[in-house]
């Protein structure tokens, strides 16, 4: 009975730590983010990234397309600013968390994205507003999958 408890216990410890893992890494995480000048959200998006233990690297350019073009990010996938973390790409406003769960999973994709600019996404506040959206993966054959839908009001 005490070793059935033992290992009840051991497994709900080891289930708590590797979900805190997710939210809270060991290190701040650097990412480059290439963004326009004109372009506040992204700045607002920055701050998001640096509050979640984030140490970005920010690089103001007149050119994100060819930084888009570089890392095949395609019209369809594509938002305001262009981040790189880790050899994936963070194309728009993705929520901070998804992130860490993408780079503790690992996944064969070239990376994630919010498409277009969604009220209501990290940087995107606008009041009580928020659009339903979706992040999603894309890899080097253009398959996109959902990797986490969330509601609107």
């Amino acid at each position: 009975m005490k070793t059935k408890l033992l290992l009840i216990v051991l497994s709900v410890i080891s289930f708590n730590i590797k979900a805190n893992e997710i939210l809270v890494p060991k290190a701040p995480l650097e990412i480059e983010v290439y963004r326009s000048p004109s372009c506040g959200c992204c700045s607002k998006w920055i701050k998001h990234m640096k509050d979640n233990q984030f140490t970005v690297k920010d690089f103001v350019t007149n050119d994100v397309q060819s930084i888009k073009d570089k890392y095949a990010v395609t019209a369809e996938m594509s938002s305001c600013h262009t981040a790189i973390v880790n050899g994936y790409v963070v194309e728009g406003h993705v929520p901070a968390s998804d992130i860490k769960q993408m780079l503790l999973t690992k996944p064969d994709v070239i990376g994630i994205s919010v498409p277009g600019m969604p009220v209501g996404t990290p940087g995107m506040e606008m009041g009580e507003r928020k659009d339903a959206y979706q992040v999603v993966s894309f890899d080097k054959n253009n398959k996109v999958q959902i990797v986490k839908s969330y509601e609107g009001n």
